[in-house]
């Protein structure tokens, strides 16, 4: 599977099938081929259009693989070649690829618009559904009712002259977002800031000092003088806004003014001159609107809701409501001691804290209240022995064996990993790229995973397995001085390897429901957020915290430290997720260009209830809110939200056996892999979390996990 022979001397981007041959992919024959693709899909699919007009006119039966087996092997191909020029296109980023990209892009949303607003094929799953329903078994009517729902979100039920102005409009959005992501992108690497005096990285740790030397270095900057190259110990420093060097610094600068300065930049990207994101994001919120009422929806957020586990705007609502009032006085009270931090500190700020003070008195409370500080940590958590310990702990709990095999297969940057997963016996399962570290100048910024491949049967009876692509942007690698992580590095690695876990050890057979596909939206995030508990799990985190220079394991009390600081200021961070969530679902399900208030003003009147702190005039989040105006959270951000509820309960689970258990974890291990792992989208996740829990889940966990029960 992992070695595929191009015997047909297909370009790399029409290949179809096994790993992409990524650096032979151009933005010119992105270019020439997508066109060809196309065209060849196109044929395919009036085959298949054709095949089955005449048997429905002539009321002939038609089975599963007579419908849905040819439909997956024309949307396969796309997703595969399409989906590789995606994942490059965020990994590789350049204004040829990108010009490339765009150009295409329409393309792509014409066809699959066409395949999803045909009444061949929607009359072909009709009959599938009614005439076959008892010969269908679970999975197949939920991906039948997934299919049905998808084809009317995207128009198959509109006349012919509501269909084009739908279709126009999609290739309009799809541009739109694509022109946000961009410019979010653009301005995160055009801001920089050099840096020449000693006092203005004071506090800095040397981490800090080393990377933004090597910046300056790389820029050409040269410390005037002895004109000679950078120094971390004499600078001059270049400070970028990528995420590791601005959460460093707004962290530990002692330097209160320059932390307004980065601070303000950091929030008001993408908002001003050519890249302002502002009329994108009304464009984009009037067109979405737009599409819902020609679907006979009231607005956005009730068609995004109508495929997810929350059904109706009151059910997000109502968690929102319920955790923003146990969230906010706890996170007044936070904020007040943060006050007493500063005031203590005689910081002329102590009285009238603004924002980009709270991560800088926060970490110094921290460390006052739990004597710990997080970048004397970063030396006991190495890139590659994080790594091992996440590896470990799957090896425990799931029964797989994780190995390298870098330069088995192609790599898109030479940062890149590559490793292939097996069962207890030895079988392979699957395969996985980590591409861990921060790119400013090529690559978008967060975390996430992708399908590289999905599990599903070839045409020629091949089994294909599954190959995750798992992105982070954690803090790169110094000149001899591996990646050293802060913990919430680590945190997000075994986030993202959630999300792997699932597409990799996927049972199901059919692929429109392996993997995630087919999971509801609001439930994707139940194994991401669940790995996330073994990083204080005591076995797990000790066996992988080792001093990079002396292997010297992390102390006892520091350990003791992480666990009791684990629900520091987790009322401004509940309260946070509530704002842009809230946000979110009001942008999707209330705001309309003739209600006379922008999208921004709309938020800070939600900001109101929602934030200790009021935004800044200058603060324009919504210009880099990217989740929703640039990728799959549109009225869904209240996700993580709604999962960390099912993802703490699940925990508790092992929390109730007892973590030291070895063989009731193992055994509750595999059981999750049976159920939330495996099974994917062939299950509502109500059932597939009563497999696992036995019952449905509670929020008592998530309530202790989260210390928010204090405000009672």
């Amino acid at each position: 599977m992992l070695e595929y022979v191009n015997q047909n001397n297909l370009p790399a981007l029409l290949k179809g099938e096994g790993v992409p041959e990524y650096n032979a992919i151009t933005p010119e024959q992105i270019t020439e081929n997508i066109p060809d693709l196309i065209k060849s899909l196109d044929k395919n699919f009036n085959e298949l259009e054709k095949k089955l007009k005449q048997k429905l006119s002539n009321n002939e039966t038609i089975s599963w693989d007579q419908v849905m087996t040819p439909l997956h092997e024309i949307g396969e191909r796309l997703r595969w070649s399409w989906g590789t020029v995606c994942h490059l296109n965020g990994v590789c980023n350049s204004i040829q690829l990108r010009e490339a990209y765009a150009t295409q892009q329409p393309k792509v949303v014409r066809f699959s618009n066409q395949i999803g607003q045909s009444q061949i094929i929607h009359k072909a799953l009709c009959y599938l559904k009614e005439q076959l329903s008892d010969s269908l078994n679970h999975t197949q009517k939920r991906i039948l009712d997934a299919e049905l729902l998808s084809m009317h979100q995207r128009g198959v039920g509109l006349s012919n002259s509501l269909r084009k102005e739908f279709n126009s409009d999609s290739e309009l959005m799809a541009q739109l977002s694509t022109s946000y992501s961009n410019n979010v992108l653009d301005a995160t690497k055009e801001w920089s800031l050099l840096l020449t005096n000693k006092t203005d990285v004071d506090g800095l740790p040397d981490r800090a000092l080393e990377s933004m030397a090597a910046a300056a270095k790389e820029a050409g900057d040269l410390y005037s003088k002895e004109n000679s190259e950078p120094t971390p110990q004499k600078g001059p420093w270049r400070l970028g806004l990528d995420m590791p060097s601005y959460i460093t610094f707004i962290t530990h600068s002692s330097n209160r003014q320059l932390r307004e300065t980065v601070y303000r930049a950091y929030v008001s990207r993408a908002s001003y001159n050519k890249l302002n994101n502002q009329p994108l994001i009304e464009e984009i919120l009037t067109i979405r609107s737009r599409q819902a009422k020609r679907l006979g929806y009231a607005n956005w957020a009730e068609l995004s809701l109508a495929s997810k586990m929350a059904r109706n705007i009151d059910n997000v609502e109502n968690l929102l409501e319920e955790l923003r009032g146990a969230a906010l006085p706890v996170a007044q009270k936070e904020l007040s001691d943060l006050k007493a931090c500063a005031k203590k500190h005689r910081a002329p700020e102590g009285s009238d804290l603004a924002p980009w003070d709270i991560s800088f008195w926060a970490e110094k409370l921290k460390q006052e209240r739990f004597d710990i500080n997080q970048e004397e940590l970063r030396p006991w958590f190495p890139f590659s022995q994080v790594l091992n310990g996440l590896f470990g702990v799957c090896e425990k709990l799931f029964d797989i064996t994780i190995e390298a095999a870098d330069g088995e297969s192609p790599i898109w940057h030479e940062d890149v990993r590559f490793f292939k997963v097996r069962d207890s016996d030895g079988s392979p399962l699957a395969a996985f790229y980590l591409d861990p570290f921060s790119r400013p100048l090529t690559k978008r910024s967060g975390a996430w995973m992708d399908e590289c491949l999905i599990k599903h049967t070839a045409s020629n009876g091949e089994k294909v397995l599954p190959i995750a692509y798992l992105v982070c942007n954690q803090t790169p690698p110094v000149d001899e001085k591996p990646s050293l992580m802060s913990f919430e590095e680590v945190e997000t690695l075994f986030h993202e390897f959630g999300h792997g876990l699932q597409h990799m050890l996927t049972t199901v057979d059919y692929p429109q429901a392996a993997g995630i596909n087919n999971v509801e939206w609001d439930a994707v995030e139940l194994p991401s957020q669940f790995m996330e508990n073994w990083c204080l799990d005591r076995a797990t985190l000790m066996g992988m915290a080792k001093h990079w220079k002396t292997c010297e394991p992390l102390p006892e009390p520091e350990f003791e430290k992480l666990k009791r600081s684990r629900t520091f200021n987790s009322g401004l961070g509940t309260l946070r997720q509530v704002h842009f969530a809230l946000t979110d679902l009001r942008l999707h399900s209330q705001w309309d260009k003739d209600l006379g208030q922008t999208p921004d003003e709309m938020r800070r009147e939600i900001a109101l209830t929602t934030t200790v702190i009021p935004p800044i005039t200058e603060d324009q989040f919504l210009c880099a809110f990217s989740h929703i105006f640039a990728g799959g959270y549109a009225a869904g951000y209240y996700s993580y939200k709604w999962a960390e509820v099912l993802s703490a309960d699940a925990f508790s689970a092992f929390e109730e056996a007892g973590l030291s258990q070895k063989e009731k974890v193992r055994s509750i291990g595999k059981l999750f892999r049976d159920t939330v792992l495996s099974l994917g989208g062939s299950r509502s996740p109500e059932e597939v979390f009563m497999s696992f829990r036995g019952r449905p889940a509670k929020t008592d966990a998530l309530i202790r996990h989260s210390g928010l029960a204090m405000s009672d």
